[in-house]
């Protein structure tokens, strides 16, 4: 059965993030708050990890269009191809934020998603997030929680994404109250910002 554990995101305890890293670290799954929706994730090195969180989400590992969590525009180069200036200008300004930004893959990925030419790359503006990736060193790995619900789609409350996922995930954490509103997927891979998908990032920035 998952750990429950309550984190306040204006000050994440440092025990707790080194708790949930250790989970991490150790190939277990974990439930997270983000800027919009729930998250689950694992380590990005951990290919037993993967394999697990693709499972749980019925999809095969390759084809996974997982988002890659990151703690700032730093991680980037490790996985991203090199991007233009127009590009980083985009990404500078929108992130840390409600946005999965869709970009070229580089031959540092992982070797499960090696034959993926994309990635997409998420810099949330939520502390307890981007603090267990800071801690972890690299980014997680990670899809969102939906909802058997056709109303709602996605679970908001932590003690109810406990209730229903603590038998299939290592731990849960209590964030507060989610949003039910996904990330705006932009794809930047060519010469044009498109909108994939509309969610809680406003996209007349771009």
């Amino acid at each position: 059965m998952a750990e429950f554990i309550k984190i306040y995101e204006d000050k994440p305890s440092e025990a707790a993030i080194k708790k949930v890293v250790e989970v991490l670290r150790n190939g277990g799954l974990v439930i997270y708050p983000t800027d919009t929706v729930y998250g689950i994730g694992c380590d990005i090195t951990n290919s037993r990890a993967l394999e697990r969180l693709a499972k749980l989400k019925d999809i095969k590992l390759e084809k996974a269009n997982f988002s890659f969590v990151c703690s700032s525009l730093s991680n980037l180069s490790d996985y991203v191809r090199q991007i233009d200036t127009s590009t980083f200008k985009i990404l500078k300004r929108a992130l840390p934020g409600p946005y999965t930004f869709i970009l070229p893959g580089n031959n540092d990925l992982p070797k499960e998603f090696r034959k993926k030419k994309t990635v997409g790359i998420r810099v949330p503006d939520n502390n307890i997030a981007r603090q267990i990736v800071e801690v972890l060193g690299n980014p997680i790995v990670s899809s969102s929680i939906h909802d058997e619900d056709e109303v709602i789609e996605y679970s908001t409350d932590p003690e109810l994404i406990f209730e229903k996922w603590q038998n299939k995930v290592d731990l849960v954490i209590d964030g507060g109250y989610g949003e039910n509103v996904p990330s705006t997927i932009i794809d930047l891979t060519g010469y044009e910002p498109v909108v994939v998908r509309e969610g809680k990032g406003d996209v007349d920035i771009f």
